[in-house]
């Protein structure tokens, strides 16, 4: 999948500086070491003080705040005047009812066009934009999705998705704009991004179900709460990116903000808005199986149903087409970016290049789809379908029965869960459990303000105290100690495999399938066999949030390290330094600003699995967040879900030091 990375020459501005700001030196530093004392000074005063005033290491009853009532109060009011008061019967339900309409229409054309007149349309389409390889891929993905008899299923999901990213590029291209145009803009909107991105989906949706109820509306907004960020973003960034040279010309020519803004501008962040319309699809469909279990229909309902009865085999009949879908919407607009500008960017035949390209690609649409309906089979033949189910459930009987224990020397995975949660969850939740929350609030603002500025540590301080604020200190501990383990055990993986991959472009080839797979499978899918090797409790929880966060980890490590500048590799090669060194004393340091984006999005993705984890046993936040949306109680879910937004602002304020330091901003 593509991924965004700091570019070259950020890189090598911030890797001059790299091992004069690493973890030693900055204790070493007059300014941290004053820092620390400050700390020490105030520590002195203010944990005396605290410890008198409130005994036991938990977070005081009395700085709590009850917000059940009012949380409550508003879910009565929404079900009490959903159907009458004007705010519901003249806006948000004529939204709901367009939105209806719209994935009906999609889906509507979709078998209007039959099989034969949807994979030629995408074929060709891919063919047009993409080249003839990504073409054979698209034919391919969408015969194997016919073939594993889940052609309607994936009309209807593909029916959602064009609604869903459609919105979603709308409302993101929309924020990305006034982020783009406006610094005070951009300021407000980051939080609200921020908290977009990291807030789990199941917090926010309960409040969706109690607006719009079951269906299609609250799947697709709840989809677009969470896949418009990235838009957002790119859009922003392609925005203020743009070439200040190109701007003042356009401007010297009395062009009004309107015409810069459509001439050049847009123009020149022409390759941002497409990545970002690249990150959305993947993020879209990431919410299929989440969204399914509020109404939406498709192939994310067969994985959530085939779970529900631990058939893993028909879940992965259904999550296979997802894969696909994933794979060539990423492909396809991702190598539409690399040809962006280009005429005649294509590698097919004459007839499909230029303008005679949608005409040639309508014409065989409209033919193939006109012969499929004739022949009498506008969707895929039943008898051509092939019944993956009962051998998957085999080579997953036969996993639990000679992996579970009973493995000579090394113990089966039974005993990994086991000695996992002995040797590692359980010291590490209960030494931060037992820690009194203001030294862990200490410990917090020592760690953001070495590395970051006040205003760093106040903010990862703030987001602390907000947890306990809200009552769920001990939950909370609990869920940050799955979230360092899993983290640790992420970036180990990550960085090792990253780094060997940046080295070997045959073993990166030979990755590239490993990590689509791992980052566009549903977590429902790989939740179950995670069961079955590991058994219910916290270790499995801390296995899916690892599978599902390092792929990511893995292609930012890569691309970072491929991204140093080539003259500092000669330069280092040509004073006789070996691989090793290399590595330690050039390409690590050069490439830091990509290797704190890893740790960055290991964060916030193993923080996005804390919810499913819940699921397995790893309770905490994650298993409250469930409950709520289970049992309709809007206070539990989502003052869960705050709580886990606030873990992941104070994780990244104190994990993302660089750019901070070296700019000398604040949080």
């Amino acid at each position: 999948m593509s991924t965004a990375s700091a570019p070259p020459a950020a890189q090598r501005g911030l890797g001059a500086d790299a091992p004069k700001s690493g973890p030693v030196q900055a204790l070493m530093d007059r300014r941290g070491l004053a820092k620390l004392l400050l700390l020490a000074v105030a520590a002195a005063v203010l944990v005396p003080l605290a410890h008198a005033t409130w005994t036991g290491g938990g977070w005081p009853s009395a700085l709590t705040v009850d917000v059940s009532g009012p949380l409550g109060r508003t879910s009565d009011w929404i079900i009490d005047n959903r159907d009458s008061h004007w705010l519901f019967v003249y806006f948000l339900g004529h939204l709901s009812n367009a939105v209806v309409l719209s994935v009906r229409a999609v889906y509507l054309v979709l078998l209007a066009l039959g099989w034969t007149g949807v994979t030629a349309g995408v074929t060709l389409l891919a063919w047009r934009v993409a080249g003839p390889r990504i073409a054979a891929t698209a034919l391919l993905s969408f015969l194997v999705s016919g073939a594993l008899g889940m052609w309607v299923p994936t009309m209807q999901t593909l029916a959602l998705m064009v609604v869903a990213v459609l919105a979603s590029v709308a409302v993101g291209a929309l924020l990305g704009l006034a982020a783009g145009l406006s610094d005070r803009l951009f300021r407000i909107l980051r939080p609200v991004l921020d908290t977009m991105q990291v807030l789990p989906a199941f917090a926010y949706l309960l409040p969706v179900v109690l607006v719009f109820g079951i269906g299609v509306p609250a799947a697709l907004l709840a989809t677009v709460v969470y896949a418009a960020p990235p838009m957002a973003r790119l859009t922003a960034l392609g925005l203020r990116g743009a070439d200040a040279g190109v701007l003042e010309a356009v401007a010297s020519l009395g062009a009004t903000g309107r015409q810069r803004l459509l001439t050049a501008r847009l123009p020149l962040a022409r390759k941002e808005l497409l990545l970002g319309v690249n990150q959305t699809i993947m993020m879209a469909l990431s919410m299929v199986v989440i969204a399914s279990m509020i109404g939406a229909a498709g192939l994310g309902d067969r994985v959530y149903q085939a779970l529900a009865s631990v058939d893993v085999g028909a879940a992965l009949a259904a999550a296979v087409p997802i894969v696909l879908l994933a794979i060539v919407m990423d492909r396809t607009t991702a190598a539409a970016g690399a040809r962006l500008g280009a005429d005649t960017a294509t590698g097919g035949p004459a007839w499909l290049r230029g303008w005679r390209a949608w005409a040639g690609i309508a014409a065989v649409t409209a033919v193939l789809a006109l012969l499929g309906r004739l022949a009498g089979s506008l969707v895929w033949p039943g008898a051509w379908a092939v019944d993956i189910a009962r051998p998957v459930n085999d080579f997953k009987g036969w996993m639990v029965d000679h992996l579970y224990s009973g493995v000579p020397v090394i113990g089966g995975t039974a005993d990994w869960a086991a000695h996992f949660t002995n040797w590692v969850l359980n010291p590490l939740r209960d030494g931060l459990t037992a820690l009194p929350w203001y030294g862990t609030l200490l410990v917090v603002a020592a760690l953001a303000w070495l590395i970051g500025t006040w205003r760093t540590a106040l903010t990862a301080v703030l987001a602390m105290a907000a947890i306990g604020v809200l009552g769920v200190w001990k939950p909370s501990m609990n869920t940050l100690s799955q979230v360092l383990a899993a983290l640790v055990v992420t970036l180990v993986l990550g960085f090792g495999v990253g780094i060997l991959a940046a080295g070997s472009k045959r073993f990166e080839a030979i990755l590239r399938p490993v990590l689509d797979v791992m980052q566009t499978m549903p977590q429902f899918v790989y939740l179950i066999p995670v069961v079955a090797l590991f058994a219910v409790g916290r270790a499995p929880a801390a296995a899916a949030a690892v599978v599902y966060a390092l792929p990511a980890v893995i292609r930012i490590t890569t691309q970072g390290l491929r991204q140093v500048d080539p003259a500092a590799m000669e330069s280092a090669r040509s004073l006789g330094a070996t691989r090793w060194q290399m590595l330690r004393q050039v390409q690590l340091p050069l490439a830091r600003p990509a290797l704190l984006l890893a740790v960055n999005q290991g964060v916030v993705l193993v923080l996005a699995v804390v919810i499913i984890g819940g699921l397995v046993g790893g309770g905490a936040l994650g298993y409250d967040v469930v409950t709520g949306l289970a049992t309709g109680d809007l206070a539990v879910g989502l003052v869960s879900g705050v709580a886990i937004v606030c873990l992941g602002l104070m994780l990244d304020r104190v994990t993302q030091p660089t750019e901070r330091r070296t700019t000398g901003k604040g949080a």
